[in-house]
């Protein structure tokens, strides 16, 4: 399995409604932070996840964090 691309070193803070999502695990999607099929080929897929409530989310957007899908402060000691 390859390692995940690092879309940014940021979280992606965006509000959320109640639904399935599926997080680009691999960072390749031009959809970030939701899946857009890019993955293919790349030994990655994407997460699947349940919001059931509305609020903010602030998304993984190094796809390192060990709280995928969601940002763990992970992208601040990568370099």
């Amino acid at each position: 399995m390859s390692e995940p691309h690092v879309f940014q070193k940021a979280p992606l803070v965006q509000p959320a409604t109640p639904g399935t999502y599926w997080f680009c695990a691999c960072g390749r999607s031009q959809s970030q932070p939701l899946c857009d099929g890019s993955h293919k080929g790349t030994g990655l897929g994407p997460l699947k996840t349940e919001i059931t409530a509305e609020k903010q989310v602030a998304w993984c957007g190094c796809k390192h964090s060990k709280t995928l899908p969601f940002c763990d402060g992970t992208h601040r000691s990568l370099t």
